[in-house]
């Protein structure tokens, strides 16, 4: 008994204790219970993305590209040497990782009722050929999103680049010069009625620019006041249990450029004389004067696209006029000279006439696909004394052809794809048609190796 009795108080002593701390407990789990409570969805969501993209290419001759032959578009022309050579045919190789990407995206809390979101995307390619390696902006906008209604006001895609429509090419051009390519400050408000959506958007330039008597700049629209407008209609229809989607659409945009705000005309020429036996020099004597001159341009697109359970098709195309902007063939001319006094200037659009086509596979490991296009200049349609502020202005027509296999295994990846494009150059008629052609072409054989996060 007197061995029992010691572990007999222990064991009560332990109890009671453990009653006590029982009891202590209670407020403890009231106050986890508070801090749950008080533990809210932060103000503030953030998603951090991106990936990590070399690229090792080969071309078989040179090409009008920028970035160091990353962004390719055409091959160049045949340039001859003395003895009859062509200089542009040689082949070369590079390896470039500007395509690197960065990309944040956010959440935020309710405002005027609506939905607040933003994005920032940006990559190392740099905004000019000397700024390469440079991080650079892509993508910044800022998003309220209702019911039926969004608005969206930052840089985003031209609506004309309908990133949901749009070539999946390994190559950094995504289609382009078939395609529009353009990145540009906007406001943009889309109206969903049923399967319908209504776009808006009211746009400036900044990276993708317009040409000029001053080189490629986006004074030109400035200078015009009225910002390049756009007006998209989509249809579409979506079943996510079948992994299928029908998307139809078709667009307008117009764009107004002022080239020049004045006009310098020489009104004596410079001239030397000797006096005293030695030669003394005149400058001329010029004139400056006021220019309002303008030049339009009015552009249409349409585009579909069809996913089914393995295989999706995409197809579009476009008819534009003053297209320097949009990474595509065209831009405009110098008319005449309407007033030779004052040096005035007017000027006429060149149009431009592409269509695509792209078939890829929906496999999750190995996805095969296709993709080609053609695009025609098709001139100003009137008599043009030139010079001319455009791109391609001596090239008939364009063609390309580029099969790619792209293997992913988990957020690693493996693209090969093959580019074959053709540049039909010839002489420019005093219409802007293009006449007396022959074909040029370049075969890219492009390696993309992706880690993305």
């Amino acid at each position: 008994m007197k061995r029992i009795l010691p572990f007999i108080l222990v064991l009560t002593f332990s109890a009671g204790s453990l009653f006590a701390q029982t009891k202590q407990e209670k407020p403890a789990a009231d106050t986890l219970k508070t801090e749950k409570a008080e533990k809210k969805p932060p103000l503030i969501g953030f998603t951090f993305s991106g990936y990590v993209k070399t690229d090792i290419y080969y071309d078989s001759r040179q090409t009008v590209n920028s970035r160091e032959g990353q962004f390719l578009l055409y091959p160049d022309a045949i340039v001859k040497d003395a003895e009859g050579n062509d200089i542009n045919a040689k082949s070369n190789f590079n390896m470039l990782s500007i395509q690197t990407r960065l990309a944040g995206a956010f959440t935020g809390p309710d405002a005027l009722k609506a939905k607040t979101s933003a994005y920032i995307e940006g990559e190392f390619f740099g905004n000019t050929n000397g700024a390469i390696n440079s991080f650079r902006l892509r993508h910044a906008w800022v998003k309220l999103a209702w019911t039926h209604t969004e608005l969206m006001v930052g840089q985003y895609w031209h609506p004309m680049f309908v990133a949901t429509c749009a070539p999946e090419t390994v190559s950094f051009n995504t289609g382009a010069p078939f395609v529009v390519f353009s990145r540009n400050p906007q406001i943009r408000v889309t109206q969903s009625l049923g399967h319908f959506k209504l776009i808006l958007t009211a746009l400036s330039q900044l990276d993708f620019t317009s040409n000029g008597p001053d080189g490629p700049n986006p004074k030109y629209l400035r200078n015009s006041v009225l910002p390049e407008m756009d007006f998209q209609v989509q249809y579409g229809i979506k079943n996510e249990t079948k992994g299928t989607e029908f998307l139809v659409g078709a667009g307008v945009d117009y764009i107004l450029l002022t080239p020049r705000l004045s006009t310098e005309v020489v009104q004596k020429k410079a001239y030397d004389t000797v006096v005293d036996g030695l030669v003394v020099h005149h400058n001329a004597v010029t004139a400056t004067y006021r220019s309002t001159e303008t030049t339009s341009g009015l552009s249409f697109n349409l585009f579909s696209k069809l996913r089914l359970s393995k295989i999706t098709l995409k197809a579009g195309g476009f008819y534009g006029s003053n297209n320097y902007a949009f990474t595509m063939l065209g831009g405009y001319a110098v008319k005449n000279i309407s007033n030779a006094g004052k040096g005035t200037e007017s000027y006429s659009a060149l149009s431009t006439l592409s269509t695509w086509f792209e078939f890829s596979t929906n496999g999750k490991t190995w996805v095969p696909g296709l993709f080609a296009a053609f695009s025609k200049n098709l001139g100003a349609g009137e008599t043009v004394t030139g010079p001319y502020y455009s791109r391609g202005s001596n090239i008939d027509y364009l063609y390309r052809i580029s099969p790619r296999l792209i293997l992913n295994i988990k957020k690693f990846r493996i693209a090969a794809e093959i580019e074959y494009t053709v540049a039909a150059y010839g002489k420019t008629n005093e219409k802007g048609y293009v006449y007396n052609q022959s074909e040029v072409g370049n075969l890219r054989g492009l390696l993309g190796v992706y880690f993305f996060f």
